[in-house]
């Protein structure tokens, strides 16, 4: 998919745009089923991102002697 050049607003614009298509349900079940599988792949990258950052931002805190840093996340 190319996911790697995205910046994860981009992906996420992209996202919102594929669920708005879906949710409206005009949309033959070929390219449905597509959407979705771009959807998903979406997704896992959006994860993804926000996890690196999430590490990213706990390092920076236990390197300035904060204590350990976590975002409890719900799935």
């Amino acid at each position: 998919m190319g996911n790697k050049e995205l910046t994860f607003e981009e992906a996420m614009d992209k996202l919102e745009s594929i669920i708005t298509k879906l949710e409206e349900g005009d949309v033959p079940l070929e390219e449905a089923l597509s959407f979705y599988q771009k959807g998903m792949e979406l997704s896992a990258f959006c994860h993804e991102k926000l996890s690196q950052a999430e590490g990213q931002l706990a390092k920076l805190m236990t390197d300035d002697g904060e204590k350990e840093f976590v975002i409890d996340e719900e799935e």
